[in-house]
């Protein structure tokens, strides 16, 4: 990357900083109250930062995964990374306040340094990442940019052929956060439709070799701190914010969950394998990877607030015309609708004086499912009439990767 910064770039680092700012100021009425219940719904500033502090022991100094029934529910890097802040901290009568703070310190410099990956690939639309609504309000939530920045360079470095790197950036991710893991998909039917089958092999040597690395030390030390997160999740019935809870809240039970959300993404996997084939010019991971996990967390059991963290940076590279922008301000707009209901919700559930009945939030839920979905088919639909491989555009995405 260029040491010196275009103007565009340094502009576009000054919204990011800005929004970070806003989004401190929207989670900042918890830090007055200590992340109260039903205060931290009503205000909607609820943070797993604050809240897991205490629950998993942190303020303890013990090691993440140290135990056998309250480990962190997080792969490696995000425990150790909750650890050692938990470490570092000053103690003492703002002990929690201190811990949160130095956690959203570096989330807001992982957001500028995303929002830079973002205009190093997608220049034109870059600044749409740094001003998005839905992910300024969740910025603070959960670490999930601590995998969102390896995700995004994994994805930069693949589309400019530099696989080593790309390889170990996604291994790193996938031990941050397990969700890139579904990017190793595209990759692997792009390099096989180039026909770089031993390049294919390699990268996902390195992928798991990098997983590995930083897994097995754990995985030794500490086996059934380490499993949680995979038992978790692998026995999580339908939760907050998915399809499958939205639908029975609203009556609709189809019984075998498991059943449905795996043909659902089973589905999704086709639909990206067939969009991949079917294109005149072998697509970049750029321009399928919000495609792909869109889908994912539509069949997914959950969809927790922050997940839009993950989409809006993916969204933004996808986009290659401003005839993009109607769809993706109709995504965003459903998503800040979900942001406010999910908290709504929770408060009634948590007898506050107000908030959300469980229908509304349902009807919500399935809002933001259909604008995603209409994101999602406006983009397959320009890709397979070839509408993002002119000569033009050609020329234009060499541009973006200096």
């Amino acid at each position: 990357m260029s040491a010196r910064l275009a103007k565009p770039a340094v502009v576009l680092i000054f919204l990011a900083l800005i929004a970070a700012f806003i989004g401190a100021v929207k989670f900042s009425p918890c830090e007055q109250s200590l992340w109260a219940t039903p205060d931290q719904y009503v205000h909607a500033c609820y943070s797993d930062i604050a809240t897991l502090y205490g629950e998993r022991e942190l303020d303890d100094d013990r090691w993440a995964y140290s135990s056998k029934t309250n480990a962190v529910e997080y792969p490696v890097i995000t425990g150790t990374v909750m650890w050692f802040f938990a470490r570092v901290i000053p103690s003492g009568e703002n002990e929690l306040l201190n811990y949160y703070r130095v956690n959203q310190i570096f989330l807001a410099g992982l957001f500028i340094f995303i929002a830079y990956i973002v205009y190093r690939i997608r220049p034109e639309f870059a600044y749409l990442s740094a001003i998005a609504p839905a992910a300024i309000a969740s910025l603070y939530i959960n670490w999930d940019l601590w995998a969102i920045a390896s995700m995004m360079l994994s994805i930069y470095w693949f589309d400019r052929k530099k696989y080593t790197h790309s390889a170990i950036a996604i291994g790193i991710s996938i031990s941050t956060k397990f969700l890139p893991i579904f990017l190793l998909l595209p990759i692997a039917l792009i390099l096989w439709r180039r026909n770089e089958i031993r390049e294919l092999a390699r990268y996902l040597g390195i992928t798991v070799a990098t997983f590995l690395l930083f897994n097995i030390p754990v995985m030794l030390t500490t086996p059934d701190g380490w499993l949680r997160f995979y038992q978790l999740n692998f026995d999580r019935g339908e939760d907050w914010g998915s399809l499958w809870y939205a639908l029975s809240s609203l009556g609709v039970n189809l019984g075998n969950t498991n059943f449905f959300a795996i043909l659902t993404l089973a589905v999704a996997v086709l639909v990206v394998s067939l969009l991949i084939f079917s294109t005149k010019e072998t697509m970049q991971l750029a321009d399928v990877s919000f495609i792909l996990l869109s889908l994912v967390m539509i069949a997914s059991k959950v969809y927790s607030p922050q997940y839009v963290l993950w989409l809006v940076p993916l969204a933004v590279i996808a986009m290659t015309h401003r005839k993009d922008l109607h769809a993706f301000w109709i995504w965003q707009i459903a998503e800040v609708m979900y942001h406010v209901a999910i908290w709504q919700h929770l408060a009634t559930v948590t007898d506050a004086k107000f908030g959300l009945p469980l229908t509304g939030y349902a009807l919500i839920s399935l809002i933001r499912i259909a604008a995603c979905l209409y994101f999602i088919v406006f983009l397959i639909k320009k890709a397979s009439r070839g509408g993002q491989f002119p000569h033009e555009f050609l020329f234009k995405s060499a541009d973006s990767y200096p």
